[in-house]
């Protein structure tokens, strides 16, 4: 095409400059045939420069620099008002190669001297493809050329050039230099200035400072610069400061300005005001933008306002927004997030033309609500669809495959991912190894490890972590030490991890060390560190080691107040558990699940009703939506303190029920003596489509054991291994031998004990030897007796039974013989202990036991009491 251009332009000059008739013929001939069969003539070239502008416009980059190179009159028929929009496709697409070739013929076209926008088109495109040094090379070039360095525009560029690299104070040194030129600042310089004034650098006072010059320099009213510091004070958190600014804008008509207001309170946990923002711009008629409404569903689903977000995707359809993408991910994100996993997918099967995002939504929604299986099968979707895969969609899967331990179905997606540059990405390399730890797979764990280039603390953390989370905890502490010996610094995720280690181990003297450690590493101020620490003590019945870290926290979050309370109740000091619940109230804080939860246990263990009851009311007064977990903590304190009815009216209105609902249920029907309607409740269990356990059996079996009904009992043991195919634990057959030997078939029982598959423990013969004590069985007694002492010799509990069998049964030689022994080996039995609720106050005595305050009241009142007895006694006698 190009030749015949040329040869159309020689004939045509030929044509011009000769007079020969039969010459001029012949080329008339030649010049229709090309015009007509071969050739047309290119299209003008402003025309082509303007297309190429309009295809930046469109952000259609590839296009626009495929359009420039492969067209034979560019460059040097390229006009400088395309260059820029070149440059801003280069940009765009992070095209360092392109932008290096267009520089190189800008300076040979001589236009970078003299033209101050196509010098920042330079400067920006060097910056937003990562080369800071050739940015700062074009602009030390312009230090000579007064033209380009009187403008603002190149400055901006610089400035924000360096900002954008995390260089604050080189970019806060350029500012106050084109300041010294005498180059005044716009608009868009201050905003610059504004974005970088929350980090630690700046600060809000600055930003205070720079509030103040736009106002003493007249740059308030610019609807761009007040937007900027309405989010500089949203950022710093100075909520006050940005409300007054908002509040005196004249012109509140842009969306913008409400965006970042609504954005600004969302992104500091401040849901509920981001969503009455979205109410009054609503009022306002302001015109929503998809990032309007994604915001506000984003602080539906944070906050879990269903209702509202319901009110937003209404919205959403009478403002045409429900088929943009953006939009769409926010209400299945928003929908998931309050654990409506139906509405959010339906939200994903209205969109046929799914992006990557929406897929992705979709995965991650299933993941945060625990349908891993889902999750996957999307995931088998995406590739039926060809729908490539990116980084999000990765560490989704592999969490999929952690939660349901699909160790090779993991390793199926790694080897897809080795061939893929992703698989290099050191957040796909620590989501690998978390997969492969929590999955057991110390292999592949440490292959994955031993090929990581770069490992970082994030990297340790997750394999640390994940053999954590599956109890491997000396293969956790292997990887601390690698660590270490790598010099890689802990952060407080990965100490909170090596303590959970040393609780699991029940190791308090590694514990001890690591507590050492955080101190000299200044980790002990950590609220999450200092929670783990009262946790390890807790677990390893270090309760003033445990108090010691809680006492000196100057700053006590909520999970430390829970890890205390916790600490208390397993240590079996259920009254200091509820004795410091009210103090979460008095330090300012709301109990969440965890607390309420715990502090429900301690209550249940000394049946104080009362206390119960209090923390019911403040569940109803304050409004708590209760999970599930909070409502069987309930049943099971209603049970406990013996309010059966309580216990069936939160069962009955609760929806769900998982199977801890019907055991608490089916337990409380049976330490109650309603045997009939806790197999009644079973059978409705079943048909619920709920799958008993083995705790289910063993409720079962309790309550046959309370009401006698032995056969029910012995159809029951047979159903639980022969139909569900539960191996029957300890538990069980402890059950079975005091269901038998309350029955007074000791023989049975015995016979039963024989049977059995796993050698018996101390439950098992102490069962047996109680049943013998009721019936008056000395022989089996003392053969249960045997057994018992020679499993454990040094409790002085089991001499106790034996004594009292004999006692019963008037065999004194060998009681006073038994007796002996026990003085010989210095063996007493533990005193027992009691509770009383009086006045919201739990009391607990121990027999014989003289420490209380009350001590000396408390034996008067006995005194008194038995002394009005034996009065009535010797009246009754007197009058008989």
């Amino acid at each position: 095409m190009i030749v015949h251009f040329k040869v159309y332009i020689c004939l045509r000059s030929i044509l011009c400059n000769n007079a020969d008739m039969h010459l001029k013929s012949y080329i008339f001939r030649q010049l229709s045939y090309l015009t007509h069969s071969h050739f047309t003539p290119p299209p003008p070239l402003t025309l082509i420069n303007s297309k190429i502008r309009d295809l930046v416009k469109q952000k259609q980059y590839l296009e626009a620099l495929k359009l420039y190179s492969k067209n034979p009159n560019f460059p040097i028929s390229t006009t400088k008002f395309t260059f820029p929009s070149l440059l801003k496709a280069c940009a765009s697409i992070s095209n360092l190669y392109n932008g290096k070739t267009l520089h190189a013929t800008i300076t040979y076209m001589g236009l970078q001297s003299d033209d101050p926008y196509i010098t920042a088109s330079l400067i920006n495109m060097y910056v937003k493809c990562g080369s800071l040094e050739n940015a700062v090379k074009v602009f030390d070039e312009l230090s000579e050329r007064e033209v380009c360095t009187r403008d603002v525009t190149v400055w901006n560029s610089m400035i924000d050039g360096h900002f954008r690299f995390g260089r604050i104070l080189e970019g806060i040194g350029q500012f106050c230099r084109m300041q010294r030129l005498d180059v005044k600042p716009d608009a868009y310089s201050l905003s610059i200035l504004l974005g970088v004034c929350n980090n630690g650098i700046l600060g809000c006072k600055a930003g205070k400072q720079m509030h103040g010059y736009i106002l003493r320099n007249m740059f308030n009213g610019d609807p761009f610069l007040d937007t900027a510091i309405v989010d500089m004070y949203l950022s710093c958190g100075q909520f006050a400061y940005a409300w007054c600014v908002f509040d005196k804008l004249g012109d509140k008509s842009s969306v913008i300005v409400w965006n970042v207001m609504i954005g600004g309170f969302c992104e500091k946990g401040l849901w509920e005001c981001s969503l009455e923002l979205y109410s009054l711009a609503k009022n306002e008629s302001v015109k929503f933008l998809s990032t309007s409404f994604s915001t506000a569903l984003s602080a539906c689903g944070n906050s879990e306002d269903v209702s509202f977000g319901m009110q937003v995707h209404c919205d959403v359809i009478k403002m045409g927004f429900q088929s943009n993408p953006y939009v769409c991910t926010s209400l299945l994100t928003m929908y998931a997030k309050c654990k409506l996993v139906e509405d959010a997918e339906g939200i994903f099967y209205q969109i046929l033309d799914k992006e990557i995002e929406l897929w992705n939504a979709m995965i991650s929604a299933y993941v945060n609500n625990g349908r891993a299986y889902d999750a996957l099968e999307i995931y088998n979707q995406m590739r039926v669809n060809a729908i490539p895969s990116d980084a999000f969609t990765i560490l989704n899967i592999f969490s999929s495959t952690s939660m349901i331990g699909l160790h090779d179905f993991g390793r199926s997606v790694h080897a897809e991912l080795i061939k893929k540059p992703i698989e290099s990405n050191i957040v796909i390399q620590s989501a690998l190894l978390t997969m492969y730890a929590k999955c057991g797979s110390n292999a592949d764990a440490n292959l994955v490890f031993s090929t990581m280039e770069e490992r970082d603390v994030v990297a340790f953390g997750s394999v640390i972590s994940g053999f954590c989370r599956i109890s491997k905890f000396e293969e956790a502490l292997g990887f601390f030490r690698a660590m270490e010996a790598d010099g890689v610094k802990p952060d407080s995720d990965v100490m909170v991890s090596v303590i959970s280690a040393c609780s699991g181990l029940e190791n308090v003297d590694l514990g001890g060390q690591i507590h050492g450690f955080v101190i000299k590493n200044g980790f002990q101020l950590d609220l999450f560190v200092a929670s783990s620490l009262i946790d390890m003590y807790s677990k390893c019945g270090f309760l003033d080691s445990a108090e010691k870290v809680f006492s000196g926290m100057p700053h006590k979050s909520l999970v430390t107040w829970n890890s205390m309370i916790s600490c208390y109740c397993r240590n079996g000091l259920p009254e200091h558990s509820i004795k410091l619940f009210p103090q979460i109230l008095q330090h300012g804080f709301h109990p969440d699940s965890v607390s309420i939860t715990t502090v429900l246990g301690a209550i249940s263990s000394v049946a104080a009703l009362i206390q119960g009851k209090i923390v019911h009311g403040y569940l109803t007064r304050l409004e708590i939506r209760c999970d599930i977990q909070m409502e069987n903590a309930l049943i099971d304190m209603y049970i406990k303190c013996g309010f059966l009815k309580y216990a069936r009216y939160i069962f009955q209105n609760m929806f769900p029920k998982d199977l801890v609902t019907w055991n608490s249920m089916i337990a409380g029907y049976g330490s109650h003596g309603e045997s009939l309607k806790a197999m009644r409740l079973f059978d409705e269990m079943k048909r619920s489509g709920i799958r008993p356990d083995d705790v289910t059996f063993l409720c079962l079996l309790s309550s046959c054991n309370h009401s006698g009904l032995i056969e029910a009992g012995q159809n029951l043991f047979q159903s639980m291994k022969t139909e569900y195919g539960i191996e029957p634990k300890m538990e069980h057959y402890v059950n079975m031998v005091d269901l038998l030997g309350r029955a007074g078939h000791l023989d049975e029982a015995y016979e039963f004990v024989r049977s059995m598959p796993v050698e018996p423990d101390r439950s098992i013969w102490l069962s047996l030897l109680c049943a013998c004590r009721a019936h008056r069985n000395v022989e089996l007694g003392e053969l249960a007796a045997q057994n018992l002492l020679k499993l454990e010799p040094s409790i002085g509990s089991n001499y106790v039974h034996l004594l009292n069998l004999y006692g019963e049964a008037e065999l004194w030689d060998k009681a006073a013989d038994l007796r002996a022994s026990m003085k010989e080996k210095g063996l007493k039995k533990h005193p027992g202990c009691s509770w009383i609720e009086v006045k919201n106050r739990v009391d607990v005595f121990l027999s014989g036991d003289s420490s209380s305050p009350r001590t000396t009241e408390i034996y008067e009142t006995l005194n008194s009491l038995r002394r009005n007895m034996r009065k009535k006694v010797d009246n009754h006698v007197s009058v008989d």
